[in-house]
């Protein structure tokens, strides 16, 4: 893969203006009020979190994984807390026309050694037959465990894109919390980094100063053709999936959805 996009330009649009050194952190210090308010309120709101109730589940109901058929009990690994995410699911799509915002969220969870030693379990279920996720889960080199749900009703089953929270008393279940779209972005820590630098993310929705590039449309840049080049279109796949072994450009998408 050649990498083209991002280059070094020494004519860019829009660029904030240059000041001294004092007068930057003037400014660095007056949007740091506002940034600890922020944090000070995203604390307040985790705290009305785990102050919700929960509903119980059926920990018994089945799911297919690389062992076959296991109660969902298991995913908890003998843990007390499991955080599950709900990975969309093409049918008979090839490797590059599943989800590119479901990839976005398993790539940057490559594993889950830091919620393991804080005692919680991670799991990823998806509706695909496992037949066919199971090769997908090998492409993409992935090492946390994944588990077919085909079948099964809401809120294990039925819509994906969501994060689920999970607690188990010995051998009973219970869902605690639940959220989807921008609702994951925690998850995705390039995108709070790409906040932090001067063109943040580069979509249209963003709040820019006068002068600064046009944004593009939301997650342009989750998908790229074989030379890097941002692009929706049918030879493009989940940017992740070029530094796969045996990625190859493809003339046929077979793409379902859009960006979620």
């Amino acid at each position: 893969m050649t990498t083209t996009s991002g280059t070094a330009n020494s004519d860019l649009p829009g660029k904030p203006p240059v000041v001294d050194m004092a007068t930057w952190n003037a400014a660095r210090d007056e949007l740091l009020i506002r940034e600890k308010a922020h944090t000070r309120e995203g604390d307040a709101i985790a705290a009305a979190r785990r102050r919700l109730p929960m509903v119980e589940l059926d920990g018994k109901v089945e799911v297919i994984g690389a062992d076959g058929p296991v109660p969902f009990l298991d995913l908890f690994q003998g843990r007390d807390e499991l955080v599950v995410y709900q990975h969309m699911w093409h049918d008979h799509a090839p490797h590059q026309g599943q989800c590119e915002g479901c990839t976005t969220t398993a790539w940057h969870m490559k594993d889950a050694v830091y919620l393991n030693a804080r005692g919680v379990s991670y799991a990823v279920l998806t509706t695909g037959a496992w037949d066919e996720v199971a090769p997908y889960v090998e492409f993409m080199g992935y090492t946390q465990p994944w588990y077919s749900v085909r079948g099964l009703d809401a809120p294990i089953g039925g819509g994906m894109g969501h994060i689920l929270a999970l607690l188990r008393d010995g051998d009973r279940v219970f869902l605690t919390y639940s959220t989807t779209g921008r609702g994951n972005e925690p998850v995705n820590g390039s995108l709070a980094l790409l906040d932090m630098t001067p063109y943040g993310r580069g979509e249209a929705w963003q709040d820019n100063p006068e002068g600064y590039p046009p944004g593009r449309d939301a997650c342009w840049y989750w998908r790229s053709d074989a030379d890097g080049n941002a692009t929706w279109g049918g030879t493009s796949r989940p940017v992740p999936q070029w530094i796969r072994p045996g990625a190859t450009p493809v003339e046929t998408l077979g793409r379902h959805g859009d960006c979620h």
